[in-house]
């Protein structure tokens, strides 16, 4: 199973490479890109389009990271809540044993 599985990743990835040296292939027209501002220096479409596709990669990445150690930061705190809140209610529960009615 193990193999089968990895014989499938390797040909994905194999795959992929070799859509991705298609689409260079197919996309060597120089093109400007003008921002607003500013004209970025000419360069192949598929330059452009892959640097914007690794760029969306990065950035995702990046905002999830700052999500997940949000969270995590969030759950420390919560978790040491709960746990201070079951030592009173452990404590309460015994002093009650304790005392005579």
């Amino acid at each position: 199973m193990r193999f089968l599985k990895r014989l499938v990743v390797v040909l994905l990835v194999l795959l992929v490479l070799l859509a991705g040296i298609l689409f260079t292939l197919h996309n060597m027209t120089p093109v400007n890109i003008d921002l607003i501002f500013f004209t970025l220096p000419e360069a192949s479409l598929s330059l452009w389009l892959l640097g914007a596709f690794a760029l969306g990669g990065v950035l995702g990445v990046l905002l999830s990271s700052v999500m997940l150690l949000s969270l995590k930061t969030r759950l420390y705190y919560l978790n040491k809540k709960m746990a201070d809140t079951r030592q009173e209610l452990n404590k309460l529960r015994t002093t009650g044993l304790k005392d005579p009615v």
